[in-house]
């Protein structure tokens, strides 16, 4: 019987170690898994303030542009990788006109009804009376609908809020999210720094000819030359009583850009930061030269910068130690 009961302490003792031992194996793995996403984390938001260096940087040769394209750095264990957007080559949806945003609609996945409904919809969300627009919606649609609220009666404060017209749901908005700003101030697109998938849904524009301008821009910029301007052969097919959807800022920029930064790590972890940012102006109550609008981890719905795709629009290379000159 004692031989017995050692046997059974000896079990009892051995299962316990063993789980004793898996435990903190399970435990080194999540802490190391945290440590190597803050890194992660911590690299991708470096290159935010690279980007910002960037685009202070007058020289065409050298500085970045927000057109859409990318930008790799290459480190001693990491990738990271920037796409900058300027948000003048976006749709304003508190400034754009109706047929702008019609035309943005119509690209839309989802039926023509509710396009039109949609157009209605962010109209009455964002003037200033209760009058409904054809096909549009104001506070007792909103109430026929079983909804707790109404239209802010104001212009949009953030994309997010498009979320709340009545109509709109999440694959939608996901989709419509990388076309539209609330940052621009401007009824027209910057075309100079529209990337390909606004100029696809910009009423008039010859869309045959749309990847040859985005590719010689790609190149352009390659080849450290100044950005091509819009060829007329692109033009517009206006109807008479409607404004032009399309602007060309002298510049090619506009004060406020949106930053997604990718971090690889060479031990296989990522991290993604976006970030909107603005030109503050460098006073003595803001010291920075960026004002920071919006700051968004990686969500589920960000592809990531490393695909096949993305490679496509990479443009520059560096070492880290390039950037220092």
């Amino acid at each position: 019987m004692a031989l017995v009961l050692v046997l059974w302490v000896l079990s009892l003792l051995t299962i316990m170690a063993g789980s004793f031992a898996l435990s903190m194996r399970r435990e080194s793995a999540i802490v190391g898994g945290i440590k190597n996403n803050a890194q992660a984390s911590a690299v991708a938001k470096s290159g935010i303030a690279m980007a910002e260096m960037m685009l202070l940087n007058p020289d065409i040769t050298k500085g970045w542009r927000a057109d859409g394209n990318i930008y790799e750095i290459n480190a001693n264990n990491a990738k990271i990788r920037l796409r900058l957007s300027s948000e003048a080559g976006k749709i304003d949806v508190n400034k754009a006109d109706e047929a702008l945003l019609k035309s943005l609609m119509t690209s839309a996945p989802v039926d023509e009804e509710q396009q039109l409904k949609l157009v209605g919809a962010i109209l009455d969300w964002r003037d200033a009376d209760d009058l409904v627009h054809l096909d549009g919606a104001e506070k007792q649609e909103y109430q026929d609908a079983g909804l707790k609220y109404q239209p802010r009666n104001k212009p949009f404060e953030s994309i997010e809020e498009l979320q709340l017209v009545l109509g709109m749901n999440k694959s939608l908005f996901l989709w419509i999210e990388p076309l539209v700003t609330v940052y621009s101030g401007q009824p027209q697109v910057d075309v100079k720094v529209a990337t390909k998938d606004v100029l696809q849904v910009i009423p008039g524009l010859d869309k045959t000819l749309v990847d040859a301008y985005i590719l010689a821009r790609l190149q352009s910029t390659i080849n450290n030359l100044p950005a091509p301007p819009f060829p007329a052969s692109l033009g517009m097919n206006t109807p008479i009583g409607q404004s032009n959807p399309i602007g060309q800022n002298p510049t090619g920029q506009n004060n406020a850009f949106t930053i997604v930064s990718e971090a690889f790590m060479a031990d296989g972890s990522r991290a993604l930061i976006s970030a909107v940012i603005k030109k503050s102006g460098n006073t003595q109550a803001t010291p920075s030269p960026f004002e920071v609008l919006k700051w968004q981890n990686a969500t589920a719905n960000r592809a990531s910068l490393f695909t096949d795709a993305m490679s496509n629009l990479l443009v520059k290379q560096y070492a880290e130690p390039e950037l220092n000159n």
